[in-house]
């Protein structure tokens, strides 16, 4: 049952789903409900009941909610507030629990009274539990229920901890992590072997008692699940889908996430569309692998029988929408990525002059670059190009301990062969730190740089097995990620100040990057974040004019065919390079990105599948068959 008005392109959407351009604006919103409805009842000296999540989609929110206290006087003197869940076995003052969470996020920095904050406890005795949840539920009644839910929404469709199998009746409970979800978490935990495997949770039925609900979603990767939570029959499978039945939800969304909606993806199949050359070329190259035909043999019922009749009316015949976009499909192959010398260039992707070329690879931390482009890094080296690449930020949070455990040995073993007291004596106290720590603390200084060094040498490694030239690798350990955590970081001027200067030294005719349409708050995001405010500030430099920037899609990932300007393909031994170069990162192994449940989840394996599938696509559109293809976009500073 629909309870909001509907338009003709969002007739198939059973819940109010609002896009906006990026996550700021939406969480504003948001912001603004909760800020009226604190006002409202500080008139009548009642209090206001809040919902609240964790995780780094509400953190922009609370940034907000902040600001409103800290310029704007907004008290939270008269708010209650009830968090959705927490990990079992963890206690209030563990840097990865909950409580700890709203506390550094939130609760520290606005005048709410610490006995109206309520999370889960942790650390109740097994046998308590059941009656530890039943008062969780009976304080949110004794409060007056919740007033405004926030919630995020996880890759297998999970609300709070609410994982596939959870009911609309269910009630706040212990349950059991799915896979995918801590997997998710792995990088906050230092592996997912750290990460527990139970949590506390408001049931499903619990959020559907709350007055308002606004569910917050933010970055590509949450794409699909949001389109399955919106348009498709509600079950258990995707527990967010039961958020259909509720009288006053929203999920306000960037476009990223919205971008899996029928009105975004497929919009000709709701309503008319402005037939420009982007939205022609996607729906064609859809069209052409929904009937499994290749381009150039679609035909005019293919079109007219699939909601496509009005573009052979605006375009002409399907003969000629099947050349051109063909041509175009064609014209983005190049084995030459950073133009081909002598050339004519008027149909490649990338232009003949310079040669050689500057080419600036930016990966946010080692592997990134490798695991989306190493084929063409190494094509670009091979074909004589001055390659830079840079890592944005050591990666050093993703190291295992095990893995600095063993560099240890090595170091000492090395030290006291050589009589070197220095090196020793650094090993021994990142192992008393690592000792001191156990198995969650925080990673010191000194941990935290050996565990860059560690991966340093993996990228070397790689890189020369690319066939780059090492002393061309930058590394240049951004402040926002030493200083930061996973879902907690935030770009300084500093950071934007080391990438400015990068780019005015190489002065590259085309930088290859990656993290737009991420979660905001993501290494990727800000990295990309960095790089944009860089360039701004480079505006008016003749280099620049100059420059092509060229977008990867990120770990485990690829754009779509009708998104790629630039395809690269790879030889069968071209590919096998490519896998050794990512098979030197093994600090990794257990840290690999994976963007489903199924699947391999080594990142070479996954890496040869998405270069694969890009080539399989390309193929059944017709065009030549290739072993593997990474693709690029263009983008326009």
């Amino acid at each position: 049952m629909k309870h909001f008005d509907i338009s003709e392109s969002s007739q198939r959407e059973r819940i109010q789903t609002v896009i906006y351009d990026g996550a700021e604006g939406a969480s504003m919103a948001v912001a603004n409900e909760i800020r009226d409805i604190i006002k409202e009842r500080q008139k009548s000296g009642k209090n206001a009941v809040l919902g609240l999540a964790t995780g780094s989609t509400p953190v922009r929110l609370y940034r907000e909610l902040i600001r409103m206290h800290r310029d704007e006087g907004l008290s939270f003197a008269n708010v209650i507030t009830f968090n959705l869940d927490e990990y079992y076995g963890l206690s209030g003052d563990h840097p990865e629990s909950y409580r700890r969470f709203m506390q550094d996020q939130l609760f520290d920095h606005v005048d709410i009274p610490e006995a109206n904050t309520h999370v889960p406890d942790g650390l109740v005795a097994r046998e308590e539990v059941f009656a530890s949840c039943s008062a969780y539920e009976e304080a949110i009644n004794a409060a007056g229920g919740i007033d405004i839910q926030i919630l995020g929404i996880g890759r297998t469709g999970h609300i709070g901890f609410n994982e596939p199998g959870s009911g609309p009746d269910s009630r706040t409970r212990l349950v059991t992590l799915d896979s995918l979800t801590r997997r998710d978490a792995a990088r906050d935990f230092l592996g997912e072997q750290n990460v527990p495997r139970h949590a506390i949770t408001m049931g499903v039925g619990t959020i559907l008692d709350a007055k308002k609900v606004f569910l917050l979603a933010w970055g590509e990767a949450k794409a699909e699940v949001i389109a399955q939570a919106v348009e498709e029959t509600p079950t258990d499978i995707i527990p967010a889908s039961f958020l259909q039945s509720h009288a006053n939800c929203v999920f306000n969304v960037d476009r990223s996430a919205a971008s899996q909606l029928t009105r975004v993806l497929h919009p000709w199949l709701v309503g008319p569309v402005e037939w420009s050359a982007p939205m022609t070329r996607k729906a064609v190259q859809w069209l052409a692998r929904k009937v499994n035909k290749p381009l150039l043999k679609l035909v005019d019922e293919d079109y007219s029988e699939n909601g496509m009749g009005d573009l052979l009316t605006e375009k002409g015949s399907s003969y000629d929408l099947n050349i051109n976009l063909f041509n175009i499909t064609q014209h983005t192959i190049t084995g030459w990525p950073g133009g081909k010398p002598g050339a004519d260039d008027s149909h490649r992707p990338e232009r003949a002059t310079p040669h050689p070329k500057r080419s600036l690879i930016l990966s946010p931390e080692p592997l990134d670059d490798v695991f989306c482009l190493g084929g063409t890094m190494h094509r670009l080296a091979n074909q004589g190009h001055e390659v830079t690449i840079a890592y944005q930020t050591s990666g050093n949070l993703a190291v295992p301990d095990t893995e600095v455990r063993r560099a240890i040995e090595l170091i000492i073993e090395l030290g006291e062969e050589r009589q070197a007291d220095t090196e020793a004596k650094f090993a021994r106290t990142v192992e008393k730190h690592l000792d001191a720590k156990g198995q969650f603390g925080a990673d010191t200084a000194e941990v935290r740089h050996l565990k860059g060094l560690i991966r340093r040498s993996e990228a070397r490694s790689s890189a020369r097995l690319l066939g780059l030239d090492i002393s061309h690798l930058s590394f240049l350990d951004l402040p926002f990620y030493e200083n930061g955590r996973y879902r907690r970081f935030s770009m300084t001027a500093e950071d934007v100040s080391i990438m400015k200067a990068l780019l005015e030294k190489i002065q590259p005719h085309q930088i290859f990057a990656t993290g737009l349409g991420h979660d905001p708050l993501s290494v990727p995001a800000i990295s990309f974040e960095v790089l944009r405010e860089a360039l701004k500030q480079c505006e008016g430099s003749d280099w620049l004019k100059e420059c092509n920037i060229w977008l990867y899609r990120g770990l485990g990932t690829e754009w779509e065919a009708h998104e790629i300007d630039m395809a690269v393909p790879l030889s069968p031994d071209e590919l096998k390079n490519k896998i050794q170069g990512i098979y030197q990162h093994q600090t990794q192994r257990s840290q690999s990105p994976s963007s489903s449940q199924k699947g391999p989840s080594d990142a070479w394996n996954l890496a040869e599948q998405v270069n694969r599938n890009t080539a399989e696509i390309y193929d059944a559109l017709g065009l030549a068959e290739y072993e593997a293809i990474e693709g690029f976009k263009l983008w326009n500073a």
